[in-house]
């Protein structure tokens, strides 16, 4: 049913209607609307008979999760910023353990300094810790996810991070067509878990492994996640069969067909991206958008399939890594080595609006060959020097 709605209700109502067993959560913004949602929903009566647990730290909430799901539970939970980093040693955990949990980021810059808007440096920071990341590029996408993300985690015993736009995407009031639970029902069977806590049947999980067998433990957990890699977009289609609309799942392209220059970012912002893209076509300008929706596990043959052809490459960074070209386009320079010139440019830090303007000039930069490998969009030269000429 389409409605009016903020997209963290959109998010909490989905969530519902994938069945969760237990829900544990702390607030932080951007990201307390969801759970405050999940939490009326379960005091109405309207949560089934999930347990909502109430936490006393981020690093509660993914613990209790992870307690939960090695009983057997479908478990969710939510996070941003600095809840997400405080969860860090958690989070390698769960996905060690392979337990299937799905965790709604409300992505969020990191401090020092404190800064509540949004960017990828949350999610971004955690690439490494065996979740899958998927970036929902709106609303309807964002609540879409969450239906695909359990079906995948449950599949392959991998836990998934799904990202939203803090505020954004969070907090901004559009239509989404949110899913009868019937639907999300045919879509998602019941959990059954793979390794069940059971004290009629005691067994040991997460025990310690000595270097004869650690290797090959870490081996596993890469093969299963490329698997998820592979099963992401059949879920995603079946899913988006029953519900009548497209949900993309590894990347979706716009405009891309014949592009000399391809530009490719995560998020909320892609929809700026596209319309910029229309803009510059209407001008005669070859250009395309890429809007990555899979940043873990890396889909290289997507990348490369997509680069393939092009003049040049575009990657606008939502998160930057002191002293690094850039993360996604670090990861894209490795999958497409000897390929076209690739551009990180660093946009949108800390809430920045990314504007078509800025875009635009971006692009035609890149145009121009004036474009060099790292650079970060609207930079304030005046901030700098003042900074400098401190005493």
């Amino acid at each position: 049913m389409r409605e009016q709605i903020e997209g963290s209700q959109a998010v909490a109502r989905t969530v519902a209607s994938c069945r969760p067993d237990v829900v544990c959560a702390y607030p932080i913004s951007p990201q307390t609307h969801i759970v405050e949602a999940l939490a009326v929903l379960a005091r109405t009566g309207k949560l089934g008979a999930a347990q909502f647990v109430n936490v006393e730290s981020e690093m509660a909430a993914l613990s209790v999760a992870i307690g939960a799901s090695a009983t057997g539970a479908r478990t969710y939970t939510a996070t941003a910023s600095q809840g997400l980093l405080f969860m860090a040693e958690a989070l390698y955990n769960a996905a060690g353990l392979g337990l299937p949990i799905v965790m709604t980021v409300a992505n969020r810059a990191i401090g020092a300094p404190i800064n509540i808007w949004n960017d990828h440096s949350d999610s971004i920071s955690q690439r490494d810790s065996g979740w899958i990341q998927l970036y929902a590029l709106d609303n309807q996408h964002a609540a879409d996810l969450h239906p695909v993300a359990y079906r995948l985690a449950e599949e392959v015993s991998v836990p998934v991070m799904v990202c939203v736009d803090g505020f954004v995407l969070t907090h901004a009031v559009e239509p989404v067509d949110l899913a009868e639970p019937e639907r999300v029902d045919a879509f998602l069977p019941p959990f059954r878990p793979r390794q069940v806590l059971d004290p009629a049947d005691p067994v040991t999980i997460g025990a310690m492994v000595g270097p004869e067998a650690y290797t090959e433990v870490r081996y596993l957990a890469h093969t299963n996640a490329k698997r998820a890699l592979e099963r992401l977009p059949v879920l995603a289609a079946d899913y988006a069969a029953r519900v009548d609309r497209s949900v993309p799942a590894i990347a979706d392209a716009y405009r891309a067909v014949g592009a000399e220059t391809l530009v490719i970012a995560m998020g909320s912002v892609v929809g700026t991206l596209e319309d910029t893209v229309d803009e510059l076509r209407g001008e005669g300008v070859g250009v395309g958008a890429l809007g990555l929706v899979a940043f873990r596990p890396f889909p290289v043959d997507v990348i490369r399939a997509a680069v393939a052809g092009r003049e040049r490459v575009v990657v606008l960074e939502r998160a930057q890594p002191t002293g690094s070209t850039g993360v996604i386009g670090t990861e894209i320079r490795a999958a497409v080595p000897g390929g076209p010139p690739i551009h990180s440019v660093v946009a949108g830090l800390g809430g920045r609006p990314v504007t078509r303007a800025s875009l635009k000039a971006v692009i035609e930069a890149a145009n121009r060959g004036e474009l060099p490998e790292l650079s970060f969009m609207d930079l304030d030269t005046g901030l700098i020097e003042a900074a400098g000429s401190r005493p």
